[in-house]
């Protein structure tokens, strides 16, 4: 069976996406899709140039969204990034642009019989999903969005850090909105085998101030370079392949929660048909608060 993603936005997110599935070969066919078209042909012609010197071969197509009909699943990475600057950064500053971009690839796909996993990386992404969901008609399970899933490798990151040890090797989520509003739930998260907030009291950590670090670890990369693309390029390959693979991981993405009414990141298990099965976790009530603050700040930028 042939093995295929769309990718929709060939900015430096959409590009190191695209970099990922070929270098790792990981589909058989790959579609790029831009506004650009001379930076789109100049990609694809980028990545064929690449394939002599690579193991796998990936045919790949340009500008057709007719080659999305039997795609498994289409990359959403449109977005505005340029717009987040400025002393109070927030990723809702690309609401109105990336919304009408939105909106006219919801139309463009509309057009085509695509019926697989819509996978959406552009923000702000919680509302970028419900509207991606709304505008296309295709089932809330099967339009989910990047989420938290990188905002928890940032935390474990930073949680690997302070304690010596390989990010991989710590376990907890990060939830809410991928955004100004997400938290590390405290009471998810273990390291060395052991509830993180135990060690660090031991140790004299300040889980606080890693929270904070993790709040802001985008911003800090975009005020370094312009933008982002390696994490969040990697958690939506991750994603992306989950559901080809039908791996039936367990991930912290955006899925559409009927408890809280919106698309917020919460654990869910992903396989071929996007959300195979939403979980609920046993939080306790200040993370539950702040889950619920979140929901209401997403909510209240989507109306």
């Amino acid at each position: 069976m042939t093995r295929k993603i769309g990718i929709i936005g060939m900015g430096n997110v959409g590009a190191a996406c695209a970099h990922y599935i070929v270098a790792g070969g990981f589909v058989d066919e790959l579609v790029l899709i831009d506004q650009n078209l001379k930076k789109v042909q100049a990609d694809a012609l980028d990545f064929e140039d690449a394939m002599a010197n690579l193991p796998y071969h990936t045919n790949i197509y340009v500008n057709d969204y007719h080659q999305l009909d039997d795609a498994d699943v289409v990359i959403s990475s449109v977005g505005h990034i340029k717009l987040l600057g400025g002393d109070h950064p927030n990723r809702f500053a690309e609401l109105k642009p990336t919304g009408d971009d939105v909106k006219a690839v919801a139309n463009e796909l509309k057009q085509t019989k695509f019926n697989g996993t819509l996978v959406v990386i552009s923000n702000p992404n919680d509302v970028m999903t419900s509207l991606y969901q709304e505008l296309t008609g295709l089932p809330k399970e099967r339009v989910i969005g990047t989420g938290t899933l990188l905002d928890g490798a940032r935390m474990k990151r930073a949680v690997g850090k302070a304690f010596h040890v390989d990010p991989r090797s710590v376990e907890g989520y990060n939830l809410g909105e991928h955004g100004n509003s997400q938290f590390t739930a405290w009471s998810t998260v273990k390291v060395l085998d052991q509830p993180v907030a135990d060690l660090a009291a031991k140790q004299g950590l300040d889980l606080d101030q890693i929270n904070e670090d993790v709040r802001m670890g985008g911003f800090t990369v975009f005020n370094g370079k312009g933008y982002t693309n390696y994490g969040v390029s990697t958690a939506a390959v991750r994603l992306a392949m989950a559901v080809i693979n039908d791996a039936h991981e367990e991930l912290p993405i955006s899925n559409y929660r009927t408890e809280y009414g919106t698309y917020l990141s919460y654990p869910a298990i992903i396989g071929r048909q996007g959300v195979e099965q939403q979980i609920t976790l046993d939080l306790p009530q200040d993370e539950l608060d702040k889950l619920q603050a979140s929901a209401d700040y997403i909510k209240k930028n989507l109306n």
